[in-house]
Formats: C-alpha cells, structure tokens, sequence
C-alpha cells in the first residue's frame, strides 16, 4: 500500500474511530434517567438494538447484494458477535450505571483493551513485553481508585460485576470488529449483528428470563423534560445504528488493539454528557484513577510490538492477518 493509501485509511479510520466513541458515549447518561423512571435494562437495550437493527439493515442488504452464502458461511461469526458484543455488553452496561455512576462503570468496562492483549497472547502466542506489563500494573492501581476502595465508601459489587461483564463483551466487539478476512463488509457485520442481538434479548424476554419494563413517564436532563421517545429513538439511531457501523468500518482500518485505544474516547465523552445531562461526575480519587487506567492503557499500547493496525498499513490487503474470537 502506498503512503498516500496508508495515510488515507489510517484517516479515515481515526475518524470513524472518533465518531464511533463519542456515538457510545452518550448511552449510558440517556439510559440512566430511563432507568430511574421504571424502564428495565432489557427493555432499553431490546429497543435500541431493534431500531439500530432497522436504520442499519437495509443499507447492509444493499451491501450484501443478494450475497446470503456469505451469512451462512460467516455464521460462527455473527451469532457471538450478536449475542456477546451488541446484546451482553450494553446490557451488562445498563445495568452497572443502574448501581454506580456512568464515569466509573465506563471505566472498568475500558480495561477491556488490556483482555484484548490478554487474549492474543493466549490465542495467537503474542506474548506482552516488560512495558506492556507495567502498562498493565499502572492500570490495576487506577481501577481500583475508580472502585474507591480507600475512602469508605460502598462499594456496589453488583455494579462492579456488570461492568466487567460489560468488558468482556467489549473486547469481543473490538476483536470481532477487526477481523475482515471474513468478507463481510462491516455494514452487514454491524446490520446482522444487531438483528442477532435483537432476537437474543426478544427471546430471553419472552421465556421471562430477561424483565421487560417500559413506561411513558417524561424524563429529564440538564433540568429539561422530554418525552420517554426522545433519549429511546436516540440511543437507537445515534447509540446503535451509527455507533456499531462506524466502529467495525474503525476497526477495519486500524485493528483491534490500535481501534481498542483510540475508543478510550468513549471513556471522556461518556463522563462529560453525565456531567452535562445528569450533573455526575466521579469522585477526586476516582477522577485520578480514571487518568491512571487510560496512562495504562495507553502504555500497554506502546509496549505491544508491532500493533496489528500498523501492520496492515503496511502490507498488501492480501496479505493482512487478523486476529478473529
């Protein structure tokens, strides 16, 4: 790939990455005012996942173009993809910011880009060097400031639980996301994706193993009211639909570990509209735990040889490799 090539789709993929953080960013301050007015965390995520699924599906027919082998043969794909990176992440999600503050539950769900170097040891041999493991220490210290283990405060364990419930379904997204020697354009992925997850929390919803609540009560943030259909129909579209597509076209171009990093964003913009739609924000020594985990993020990053995004930079199409779950 030429320089020009290389420094156009690294770009583009930032840019994608950027919009794709900031999109997931504003769910969990949307989804907690629902939450404090009767809505079950099944129900908003059953909804946001069948109206991402709506918007998204008929451009990923159109990109399929009567291609359905490519679905069947990708199967083994889409389903985990469906099932444990769209529905399991934002439920687990959900329900953490129902027991702790969205800052801090985002943050425990990011140290997922530390599974991801975790996972391709384990699977892929690509064993972590010295920095990569101090990055991994600094970023144990910030969590648990984030957790406030020092200041007496309670601790909601079961906050704690699904946020790294929510972790791993994260590090699924991202290293799903990255895989494209599947074929599957990463609107289809992002489209059957959805579908899936939608199915799966329609399901578990029926058997009465996932509660389905929902009212009309008007909500509010920033002390203005608004209909129940507003933050719904934006965790939707915005939340779901351009979220999920931008961040698999992101991952496309940079790779798991590089797309994983540049989504800490979603880390910042999800305390910033809980600061400026629900008047949050994490405690001193939360707030300093927080810069902690991303500094150890951002050094597991530097410590890893050879990031997959780099790589593909610079070789040929033909010849990338990616890790796939």
């Amino acid at each position: 790939m030429s320089a020009t090539g290389a420094g156009s789709r690294l770009g583009a993929g930032l840019a994608f990455a950027v919009l794709s953080a900031a999109s997931f960013g504003v769910s969990g301050s949307l989804a907690r005012q629902l939450l404090d007015h009767g809505w079950s965390a099944g129900a908003i995520v059953l909804v946001r996942v069948t109206i991402g699924a709506l918007v998204v599906l008929p451009f990923a027919l159109a990109a399929l173009r009567g291609r359905w082998r490519l679905l069947w043969r990708n199967a083994m794909t889409i389903l985990p993809y469906g099932a444990l990176a769209v529905a399991g992440a934002q439920f687990c999600y959900f329900s953490a910011v129902q027991d702790m503050q969205v800052g801090p539950a985002l943050l425990i769900e990011y140290t997922a880009p530390a599974a991801v170097v975790v996972w391709l040891w384990l699977r892929h041999g690509q064993r972590p060097g010295p920095v990569t493991l101090a990055g991994a220490a600094v970023a144990a210290v910030g969590l648990v400031l984030v957790l406030d283990l020092f200041s007496g405060a309670d601790l909601s364990v079961a906050g704690v639980l699904w946020s790294l419930g929510a972790m791993v379904g994260a590090a699924a997204y991202f290293l799903i996301s990255a895989d494209e020697d599947n074929g599957l354009p990463p609107i289809v992925l992002a489209g059957s994706g959805l579908l899936v997850g939608a199915v799966v929390l329609a399901a578990l919803g029926g058997v009465g193993l996932l509660p389905m609540r929902a009212t009309r009560t008007t909500v509010e943030y920033a002390g203005t009211s608004v209909a129940w259909w507003v933050p719904v129909l934006v965790l939707g579209v915005v939340t779901a639909a351009v979220a999920y597509a931008s961040g698999i076209a992101a991952s496309r171009r940079l790779g798991s570990r590089l797309a994983s990093f540049v989504a800490l964003l979603e880390v910042v913009a999800g305390v910033v509209f809980a600061w400026l739609l629900l008047g949050e924000l994490p405690h001193a020594p939360q707030l300093v735990g927080g810069l902690l985990v991303l500094a150890g993020v951002v050094v597991v990053k530097l410590g890893e040889p050879a990031a997959d995004g780099a790589a593909e930079l610079t070789a040929p199409p033909a010849a990338t490799s990616r890790p796939a779950a």
